[in-house]
This record gives C-alpha cells, sequence and structure tokens, in this order.
C-alpha cells in the first residue's frame, strides 16, 4: 500500500474528527443523557518521520465474552487481572474482570451521578477519569474503595501510564501528561498526522514508549509517539464486531488493552465481545 493509499485511509481520522467538532458538546445522547503490529519494538515510521505510515489490521485470535451492558471507557490488564472502567450517569462503574472469561469478579459504583472515564493502573492505586464532573477518582486497587477524589480542569476521556507519567485524552487533538502522584498536569503535544490535527482521541493504552488512541466514533486505533505528536501507526477495525451485532448507535469501538508478546484485547462499547488480537500490517 503507497503513502498515496494509507493517506486517504487515515483521511477519515483527520477531516471527519474536525469536521465534527462542533458537535462535541453534545456527544451524549439525551436519552442516555451521554454523549500492530506491537510497539515493542520501534519501527521505521516511528524513527524516521519521512517513512510510511503502516496501515494494521486486527488479526483475530479469539473472541471472549463482554458484558453488552458496559459502556466501556477504560480497559487495561495488569498482572493477570482486566479492569474496566464504565460510563454513564449514575451507572458507572471501576470493574475487576476475567480476561478469560468476560466474568465480572468485582465492582465498585462510582459516586452519585459521575460519569465516568479512563482508566490507569499505578501501583497499588487505579486512577479513573470522568467526563465533564471536574474530578478525577483514586481508588484502593485490592479493595477497589475510593482514596479521594483530585481537582480536573477540562474533560477527561481516555487515560493510560508510560510507567514515569500519565498520559490523558479529553476528545481534543492534545495529549496531557500528569503527575502519578498528585495528578498534576505537566505538559502537552498536539498530535497530528501530515501536519494535520487528529482529535476525537479517546481510549488510550501505552505500550513501549507509545501510545494507541481509539478515534471517537470511528473503527480506527492510531498509534502516537508523545515525544512529538506523530501518528506512526493506523489500525483499521472495520468489521471487528459485525454490524448486526451492534444494537446500539452508541456501540463504538473504545477499549484497547495490552497483553504482552504483541497481542491486544479490543472491545467496544455496549459491545458483547471482546476480541483477542495481534496487530499485522496490510
Amino acid at each position: 500500500m503507497n503513502r498515496g493509499i494509507r493517506r486517504r485511509a487515515l483521511g477519515a481520522v483527520v477531516a471527519l474528527p474536525v469536521a465534527l467538532l462542533p458537535a462535541c458538546a453534545s456527544r451524549e445522547s439525551a436519552d442516555l443523557s451521554v454523549y500492530g503490529r506491537s510497539a515493542r519494538a520501534p519501527d521505521a515510521a516511528v524513527t524516521d518521520p519521512d517513512q510510511p505510515v503502516p496501515v494494521l489490521r486486527p488479526e483475530v485470535l479469539a473472541e471472549v465474552p463482554h458484558d453488552p451492558s458496559a459502556f466501556t471507557q477504560g480497559l487495561e490488564l495488569h498482572e493477570d487481572t482486566l479492569y474496566e472502567g464504565t460510563g454513564l450517569e449514575g451507572r458507572s462503574q471501576l470493574r475487576e474482570v476475567d480476561p478469560a472469561t468476560g466474568e465480572v469478579r468485582r465492582s465498585a459504583p462510582l459516586p452519585g451521578e459521575l460519569f465516568g472515564e479512563g482508566i490507569t493502573v499505578v501501583g497499588d492505586r487505579i486512577w479513573q477519569l470522568t467526563w465533564q464532573d471536574g474530578v478525577v477518582l483514586e481508588w484502593d486497587r485490592a479493595t477497589l474503595t475510593l482514596r479521594r477524589q483530585v481537582p480536573l480542569e477540562g474533560e477527561g476521556w481516555g487515560l493510560c501510564s508510560d510507567g514515569t507519567r500519565l498520559v490523558r485524552s479529553d476528545g481534543t487533538d492534545r495529549l496531557h501528561f500528569h503527575d502519578p502522584d498528585s495528578f498534576a498536569e505537566t505538559g502537552s503535544v498536539a498530535v497530528t498526522f501530515d501536519d494535520e490535527p487528529v482529535t476525537q482521541l479517546n481510549e488510550l493504552e501505552c505500550v513501549d514508549g507509545q501510545v494507541w488512541a481509539n478515534v471517537w466514533q470511528f473503527d480506527v486505533i492510531v498509534r502516537i509517539d508523545p515525544s512529538s505528536g506523530r501518528v506512526t501507526a493506523l489500525v483499521d477495525a472495520a468489521g471487528l464486531l459485525a454490524p448486526e451485532r451492534r444494537t446500539d448507535a452508541n456501540a463504538v469501538l473504545n477499549g484497547i488493552a495490552a497483553l504482552g508478546d504483541g497481542e491486544y484485547l479490543l472491545t467496544g462499547k455496549l459491545w458483547p465481545s471482546s476480541f483477542r488480537v495481534r496487530l499485522v500490517e496490510e
């Protein structure tokens, strides 16, 4: 696939989210009151900006049951346990899930009407974003009890940890960096492809110095170099879940968990299944 075709493939990511930005404030429906290849080793697209950006597809290795009522906002595997954050006002949860069966082992509701978003594990804690509530939650990982609420300026969408800092998306073209202990913001970077902004960045997964991000409303995942903000790979996940199995307009791709050895678990909001995949180049 030549660079021109790759450029057109990512055009949907670059152009459409920009066009849809005015609707972002109402992205949650009124009814719901809601709105590759493994990056283990740097490849040419990561180290050389003049190299073509690879287009990857998910090769399905296994299908795992997923709670179809889960409005998935965050997904992360830690020490053989899958953690999932779900959203919707008054229905948001932090969950501990069996990665092999999809069974919910434990869950804890968010306080009040908080709208849960992305999550990430940091040692014995779990940070969980809220969408527009102005707070981020710190949970005790062993007990799934809430430790504290920390003020958050701006919206919370996706969250991951690169081992030294936290990375947050807010639905725009920016990634924000935060201190893993205080959650104080320490900087940000604009995400681009061919110098154009890539917007509506949603759920995040940090893997070996790169950031994978769902693009909200699209069956697309982008890999980002957080030092420059450049998109270094595109995952075309169209067809991962058949259209007839999406019973709700909000049932969009959203959920990336690195499993190790180049494998990932992908799912979506209100999806009945998750998929263990390997990302391969087209």
